[in-house]
């Protein structure tokens, strides 16, 4: 692969590392909104906003960490066929799904900054009874689904790369995954 390719996705993979780490500490924010909302149920008044907010939290937490999960390679995969493939022919496969993962990708970025602007020019609030501003979730939606193009087209080149039975950097790719796990 060409150097300002590599180099692409060694940054977009820092980039979603960094933001990834961050996101995967956020659940222990979450657990502590829901700690305080058990506690003030039983003790105190309800509070009105531990619910939401532990939803807010949530929908940040996978949002941010979607770009971070696919880095990893900890995304979901129905393996019918694929744990028999090859991995050039995994890579090929991969390929091709990571244009359609793009495609979808675009079409809800393009909405969620539709929906965004909207919050952010009407100063649109939830309906609940605590009312939020939509706008700090919705930014945060809009960032996370470009952390998850951007992590797309980054494993997009590890795959073509794959389906050329090398790595990202040109070596030769391993046939088996014994020969890809390190020896201790």
């Amino acid at each position: 692969m060409p150097k300002a390719i590599v180099k692409f996705v060694y940054f977009v993979e820092k980039i979603n590392y960094f933001f990834g780490r961050i996101a995967m500490y956020g659940i222990f924010l979450m657990i502590g909104v829901l700690f305080y909302s058990t506690i003030s149920k039983t003790f105190f008044n309800p509070s009105l906003w531990t619910l939401e907010m532990a939803q807010f939290l949530m929908a940040s937490y996978y949002l941010l960490g979607g770009a971070y999960s696919m880095q990893l390679g900890d995304h979901v995969r129905m393996d019918l066929l694929y744990g028999q493939w090859s991995p050039k022919h995994r890579g090929f496969s991969d390929s091709i799904t990571s244009f359609f993962l793009v495609t979808y990708l675009i079409f809800l970025l393009y909405g969620g900054i539709g929906s965004t602007q909207y919050a952010l020019k009407y100063g649109e609030t939830s309906y609940s009874s605590w009312a939020p501003y939509m706008a700090p979730i919705k930014l945060i939606m809009v960032f996370g689904i470009a952390l998850m193009i951007l992590q797309t087209i980054a494993t997009f080149f590890r795959d073509v790369a794959k389906s050329r039975g090398k790595t990202l950097e040109g070596e030769p790719l391993a046939e088996t995954y014994e020969e890809a796990r390190p020896t201790i």
